[in-house]
């Protein structure tokens, strides 16, 4: 089991009450090049999608339904739900300079730029066609997304933590923390000092008298 969401938890960040999202993960360096403290950006209006009713995840398959790659279909990379973004992997590329300086002509890279969630489709698994889909409950309870068209259940992918593990798919390696050394009781506390506690462990045994003190 690795420990890395315990570290994730240490590192949250607050964002300022006027932050604005964007293709960096908040807190990352980048981001913080992107929006530095005491820049206020102009607002971006984003159409609200309650969390009831948001139907794209990572690791969906869609089709992107306007624009250059009408047509095309793709595997999610990542969502931004904060403005309802999805980014396809190599899908709606484009191409830019980085580390462009007067002395040096940069690299020229290719990224995937982010689409809105009305431009594209989820893809019925059956038949590979584009499908609308709505959210609905399986006699055992289960809260599915099921297929408008054919009536079939679009299950879920396996939901990736932000350093992209899955935590059911994971198997623990030599070097990995188990699951019983994380949980197991290393230190029982006592009334001792610290100094106490070692010289008992090394089996040094105080024949020094000290003088009495009084607090008042």
């Amino acid at each position: 089991m690795r420990l890395s969401w315990v570290r994730a938890l240490a590192q949250k960040v607050t964002l300022p009450p006027h932050y604005r999202y964007g293709m960096n993960r908040p807190g990352s360096m980048a981001d913080k090049l992107r929006n530095p403290p005491g820049l206020r950006r102009k607002k971006i209006f984003v159409e609200p999608i309650a969390d009831a009713d948001w139907k794209f995840f990572q690791g969906d398959t869609v089709q992107i339904l306007s624009g250059r790659d009408a047509g095309k279909q793709g595997r999610v990379a990542q969502v931004i739900r904060q403005r309802n973004w999805v980014v396809l992997e190599g899908l709606n590329v484009h191409y830019r300079y980085v580390g462009k300086t007067a002395d040096y002509p940069g690299t020229y890279v290719a990224s995937e730029a982010p689409l809105l969630v009305r431009d594209v489709t989820l893809i019925d698994p059956t038949d590979r066609k584009p499908t609308e889909v709505e959210w609905r409950y399986t006699e055992e309870g289960e809260r599915v997304r099921v297929s408008l068209r054919t009536g079939r259940i679009i299950p879920q992918p396996p939901t990736q933590r932000e350093d992209g593990i899955i935590p059911e798919q994971w198997i623990d390696g030599p070097k990995d923390t188990s699951v019983e050394n994380a949980l197991e009781r290393s230190y029982v506390p006592s009334l001792k000092t610290f100094q106490e506690e070692i010289m008992e462990l090394q089996g040094i045994v105080e024949t020094r008298s000290f003088r009495k003190s009084y607090w008042y």
